[in-house]
């Protein structure tokens, strides 16, 4: 029942070739940032993996997280609501230059699916989207006189989160805006991996408190003094750090 591992690299080890992968964080907020950074070292290390599809609320920003992933070559194909966030250069050049692909989703759509894929339920209808580009290509029915695109759910092979605090079971809390998108991403993803800035003994964390039980999570490491990528782009920083 204990799901630690002892470092950031065999966190990620699991992650191969073509995969699609969801990762939490809104912004800057809750965002895994040594999970991306650990994941390539791998791929500079050993060419793997690639072809990624990832599936995040943003599209990356300056040279570090997710936009250090994009620029690394790794990710095919992102699913996102915002990719025109702060500074998204790395995606912008890669998508105009026709080395990324994009599937745009509205964010309360995106959630919604990313729910749906954890709960079991194929597709669900939305009023969000109709009569836009968006829709095109997809089945839309009246529900009392009212238009409703069918939307599909998403799934994922791994989801990489940001935890404050995981007990050795995988039972988790997260701080304030940091939960996001990473409860219902744990959910929707056959394995779970989980940056925790703390990890305390079963029994520490009371039930009543916990945001995402361990049942949906595979894999932790700690991580107690995680960078911030507000911070890390405010002094210009780019994966790999120096110092």
């Amino acid at each position: 029942m204990d799901k630690t591992v002892k470092d950031l690299a065999s966190a990620v080890a699991g992650i191969e070739d073509g995969m699609t992968v969801m990762i939490g964080g809104f912004g800057g907020a809750g965002g895994p940032i040594e999970l991306i950074h650990a994941l390539i070292d791998r791929f500079k290390a050993t060419g793997h993996p690639k072809d990624l599809t990832v599936v995040n609320n943003n599209a990356g920003n300056g040279h570090v997280g997710l936009a250090a992933l994009i620029e690394a070559g790794m990710v095919k194909k992102l699913i996102c609501s915002f990719p025109r966030s702060a500074d998204p250069v790395v995606f912008t050049e890669r998508y105009l230059a026709g080395q990324i692909e994009l599937e745009l989703v509205p964010q309360g759509t995106l959630a919604e699916r990313i729910r749906a894929g954890g709960a079991g339920i194929p597709a669900f209808y939305t009023p969000t989207s109709f009569g836009t580009d968006l829709a095109k290509g997809k089945p839309v029915e009246v529900f009392e006189g009212r238009s409703y695109v069918r939307e599909r759910w998403l799934k994922a092979d791994y989801a990489l989160i940001k935890a404050q605090t995981a007990d050795l079971h995988g039972n988790l809390t997260f701080r304030a805006a940091a939960r996001n998108f990473a409860p219902v991403m744990a959910m929707a993803s056959a394995v779970t991996v989980v940056q925790a800035a703390q990890i305390v003994a079963p029994g520490q964390i009371d039930p009543e408190n916990v945001h995402t039980p361990g049942i949906f999570v595979q894999k932790i490491v700690e991580v107690a003094n995680a960078v911030q990528e507000e911070d890390l782009n405010r002094a210009k920083a780019t994966y790999p750090l120096e110092g």
